[in-house]
């Protein structure tokens, strides 16, 4: 089993880090920090140039990620996904038989999250692993 983490270096997520190494720590087992690099757009010159800005703030949230990890002692991987943050979580919660989902939240209302699909609110829906949605400190 392991603890998948949806990290993207915002407020929510920071905290939602410290979140998930405890419970990888608590249970033994490993943090798979995942980072979904699906632009958004369709076609053309600009979503490969927006693709590849993606990939590359993946890859430095991912290192930070990882850090942080390694000085609590807790056994990391990393993925970078080509898909949308609330697939790329699914997709990997299944690959490597995820006991929990962790994600942060900023304090967006329900309401906006239902209408533009916020990470958290579309994993309560859509995941078969249970979600941990962890807040921003305020």
């Amino acid at each position: 089993m392991s603890v998948v983490l949806g990290y993207d270096e915002s407020p929510g997520a920071l905290r939602a880090l410290r979140v998930a190494i405890e419970v990888a720590a608590a249970y033994d087992e490993p943090l798979v920090i995942v980072y979904g690099v699906a632009a958004p757009g369709v076609t053309g010159e600009e979503y490969g140039a927006h693709h590849e800005a993606v990939r590359e703030a993946g890859n430095t949230a991912l290192g930070h990620a990882v850090r942080v990890a390694d000085e609590a002692g807790v056994r990391s991987t990393v993925e970078l996904i080509d898909e949308r943050p609330a697939p790329a979580l699914i997709d990997a919660a299944a690959r490597h038989g995820a006991r929990v989902i962790v994600v942060g939240t900023w304090g967006e209302s329900p309401v906006r999250g239902a209408l533009l699909g916020s990470t958290p609110h579309k994993l309560l829906h859509l995941s078969s692993v249970p979600v941990l949605c962890v807040p921003a400190e305020s």
